[in-house]
C-alpha cells in the first residue's frame, strides 16, 4: 500500500529501508538535519535521506521539481509518493537545516542547500560546484600568452601535415594554443594523446620564440594504471614526431596521480597544494579526466596558479566517475559549435570551427570532440557497435552482434560458461609461468592480451564470484595446485587501497610469480611507469583482490586486445549504455558478450543521467 510522507506523523523513514532504498547512513542523517528543528517535518526528514542516498549513487542533488509527486522507491513492498514540489520547496525554505543559495551572507552553518532551481546539495558538493564553474569559467576568459602566428602556423603544418581545415587534432590544437582551457574528449583511437603531444611541442616552441625559459609541465590521471598508459604513450609519441631535439627533450614523460600531484596526505582529507599554496606549473595535462570527481576536480583548478594553462582529456561518453559527479560529460556539454568571434579567429588560422551566435555553454570555445577513429575503421564491428551504443539504438546493436559477417563483435559460442572460457584464455599465461624463463614483461603482455570484465561485483555473474569460478576452473586443469588459493604462481591482483609509502595505488593489477632466486618463493610484480617493474614480497601488499575478472569501472584507463563482457540473467540498474560503451571500447580486437540477449538493447538504451547543477551553474557565473 502506497503512503503519504508529509506531514503524516506517522510515517516512518525506517520503513523504506532495502536494496535501492534507504540505507542505516541515510537515516542517520536525516535524522541528524531533522534535529535542527524543534519540531521536526517529515519532509524534511524524508529529502534528506533521499539526498543521501542518491548522492552515494553519484547524483550531486536532488531535484526536488522533478522527484515531486513520483512513486518510491521503486519495486519497494511499502512505496510512499513523495511530496508536491511547492510543497516540499517550501518545507525545505522553512527548515534551520537548510541554507538558501546565497549561503555566503549566512552567519550559521547549514547541511543542506537550496538552490534558486528547486535543486537540494550537501554544503559541500554546492560549495565544490560553484567554485569550480567559477575557476573554470575565469580560467577559460583569462587572456593567454600572445601567440606567434607565423611560427603557429609553420608547427601545425609540420605536425599535422596534410590534415584539412575541419581536422578535429589541428583544430583541438589551435584551441589549446589559444586558451587557457581547453577540453579534448573523444574515444579510444581518436588521437587524444597523440594532439595532446603536438600541443606540448607548439607550446615549446611559442616559448623558445618569445626567448621565455621553458614552461613547467605537469602530466596526471586519476589513477596509477591510467598514469602508466599516458606516460608510455606519450614516450611513443614524442620519439615519432617531427620536431628539435631540445623540444622533445623538454616534453616530460613521467605521469603522476592526480592525488600525488595534489600532496595528498595518508591521515588527512587536505591536500598540500591548494588556492593558498598553488602547484609550481605553467601547465598542466589531465588524462581519463571521465574518471575525476567533482570534489577532485574543483580542488585541482583551486590549486592551479593563474596564470597556468589547463588541458583535459578523455571520453565524455563513459561512465562518469566512481563517486559523485559527471564533471566531464556536465563541461563538454552537447559540444558542437563555437562562438562566432571565437571561430572567426580560429578560420583566419586555417580551421574551420561549426558556429552559432548562441553558444548553450560559456566555455564552448574551450570543447573540442574528436570524432575520427584511427583504431576501429568504420566497417569494423567494435567501432560500430560503440556508436550504435552512444545512440541508444540497441536494434541496431543486436543485429551487428549477430550478424557472422560483422568482426570482433559476437556471443559467447553455444553454451559455453563464462568462466571455462576465460580459463581457457588465461591457461597459457598459467602455462609459462612454473619455467621462470619468459620474462616479466612478456608475462604481462600475455596477461593484458585478454580480460573477462563484469558489470556487478558481487554475485555469481560479478567479479567475486566469477573469479572463484575461473579459479576452480584453472584447478581442474591442473595449473593452480590444489590448496594453495590465494598464494599461487599466476595469480593476478588488484590493489583496493592506496599505500603511498610503497607507491602501490587503487586499481594498480600485479602478478605473482616465483621468484627469481628461489622458485619457492612467491613475489608480487607490478609494472612502472618505465616500462620496468618492482617486486614485492606478498606479506606487504596493501588490501587486493584477485583479478582474472574485474568490473567494468575498474578496467577504465586500460585496454586489452580481447575482452569477454560477463552480463547477469536478470535486469540490474547499474547496466546502462555508458557502461556498455566503456567496456566494449577496452577491447582493441574482440569482444565478446556472455549474457541474456533479451535484455541487452534495453540496457544499451539506458542511459545514466546523474542530477547536477554544474551546467547552470556555469551560465550563472560568467
Amino acid at each position: 500500500m502506497m503512503r503519504d510522507p508529509a506531514p503524516n506523523p506517522d510515517f516512518s523513514l525506517e520503513s523504506l529501508q532495502g536494496k535501492d532504498a534507504l540505507n542505516r547512513l541515510d537515516l542517520h542523517f536525516a535524522r541528524f538535519v531533522a534535529g535542527f528543528d524543534a519540531q521536526p517535518d517529515t519532509r524534511v526528514a524524508l529529502a534528506a535521506a533521499l539526498l543521501s542516498h542518491r548522492t552515494g549513487q553519484g547524483d550531486l542533488c536532488i531535484d526536488l521539481r522533478k522527484d515531486a509527486d513520483r512513486v518510491w522507491p521503486p519495486n519497494h513492498p511499502s512505496p510512499i509518493r513523495l511530496p508536491p514540489a511547492e510543497d516540499w520547496i517550501t518545507a525545505l525554505t522553512k527548515a534551520n537545516a537548510v541554507a538558501a543559495a546565497d549561503w555566503n551572507d549566512d552567519p550559521r552553518f547549514r547541511p543542506l542547500v537550496l538552490d534558486d532551481h528547486g535543486r537540494l546539495y550537501l554544503h559541500k558538493y554546492h560549495l565544490w560546484e560553484l567554485e569550480l564553474a567559477r575557476d573554470l569559467v575565469a580560467r577559460h576568459h583569462s587572456k593567454a600568452n600572445e601567440v606567434d602566428e607565423s611560427l603557429l602556423l609553420d608547427g601545425i603544418g609540420r605536425l599535422f601535415g596534410d590534415a584539412d581545415r575541419c581536422d578535429r587534432q589541428r583544430l583541438a590544437a589551435m584551441v589549446a594554443l589559444l586558451r587557457r582551457f581547453a577540453i579534448i574528449s573523444g574515444g579510444p583511437g581518436t588521437g587524444k594523446t597523440t594532439t595532446v603531444v603536438k600541443i606540448l611541442a607548439l607550446l615549446l616552441e611559442q616559448s623558445a620564440g618569445r626567448g621565455a625559459g621553458e614552461p613547467i609541465i605537469a602530466l596526471a590521471a586519476p589513477t596509477g594504471k591510467a598514469a602508466v598508459r599516458l606516460q608510455d604513450s606519450i614516450r611513443r609519441q614524442k620519439a615519432a614526431l617531427p620536431m628539435k631535439e631540445s623540444i622533445r627533450g623538454a616534453i616530460p614523460e613521467k605521469v603522476v596521480t592526480l592525488h600525488r600531484l595534489l600532496g595528498a596526505r595518508p591521515d588527512s582529507v587536505h591536500f598540500r597544494h591548494d588556492r593558498e599554496n598553488p602547484l609550481p606549473i605553467d601547465i598542466l595535462v589531465v588524462d581519463e579526466a571521465s574518471m575525476v570527481d567533482l570534489a577532485l576536480m574543483a580542488r585541482l583548478v583551486q590549486a592551479l596558479p593563474a596564470h597556468a594553462r589547463l588541458i583535459l582529456l578523455g571520453d565524455k561518453d563513459q561512465l562518469a566517475s566512481v563517486e559523485a559527479g559527471a564533471v566531464l560529460g556536465d563541461l563538454c556539454g552537447d559540444a558542437t559549435t563555437f562562438s562566432a568571434n571565437f571561430a572567426r579567429r580560429l578560420d583566419a588560422l586555417g580551421a574551420e570551427a561549426p558556429t552559432e551566435q548562441r553558444c548553450n555553454s560559456p566555455i564552448a570555445d574551450a570543447v573540442v570532440v574528436l570524432d575520427r577513429s584511427y583504431r576501429f575503421s568504420d566497417e569494423a564491428g567494435i567501432g560500430r557497435l560503440a556508436k550504435a551504443c552512444n545512440r541508444g539504438d540497441g536494434a541496431t546493436a543486436l543485429t551487428l552482434i549477430d550478424d557472422p559477417a560483422v568482426p570482433r563483435v559476437a556471443w559467447l559460442d553455444g553454451e559455453q560458461e563464462a568462466a571455462a572460457y576465460a580459463a581457457s584464455r588465461y591457461a597459457d599465461l598459467l602455462n609459462l609461468i612454473p619455467q621462470r624463463q619468459t620474462p616479466v614483461a612478456e608475462l604481462f603482455r600475455r596477461f593484458d592480451a585478454f580480460r573477462c570484465l563484469c558489470a556487478l561485483r558481487e554475485g555469481e555473474y560479478g567479479v567475486n564470484g566469477l573469479n572463484q569460478r575461473i579459479e576452480q576452473q584453472l584447478i581442474r586443469r591442473g595449473l593452480i595446485p590444489r590448496g594453495s588459493i590465494p598464494w599461487y604462481a599466476g595469480r593476478p591482483v588488484m590493489i583496493t587501497r592506496n599505500d603511498y609509502n610503497l607507491k602501490l595505488f587503487n586499481g594498480d593489477i600485479g602478478l605473482l610469480l616465483p621468484d627469481e632466486d628461489d622458485p619457492e618463493r612467491l613475489k608480487a610484480w607490478f609494472p612502472t611507469g618505465d616500462a620496468g617493474f618492482r617486486a614485492f614480497t606478498p606479506a606487504r601488499l596493501p588490501a587486493h583482490e584477485t583479478a582474472f575478472a574485474i568490473t567494468v569501472h575498474k578496467s577504465q584507463g586500460s585496454e586489452f586486445d580481447h575482452i569477454l563482457l560477463v552480463l547477469p540473467p536478470a535486469d540490474a540498474p547499474v547496466i546502462s549504455r555508458e557502461l556498455l560503451y566503456t567496456a566494449l571500447t577496452r577491447a582493441r580486437e574482440q569482444c565478446l558478450f556472455s549474457g541474456p540477449r533479451a535484455l541487452l538493447g534495453g540496457w544499451i538504451e539506458r542511459r545514466v543521467e546523474r542530477v547536477s547543477g554544474l551546467s547552470d551553474r556555469l551560465r550563472e557565473v560568467n
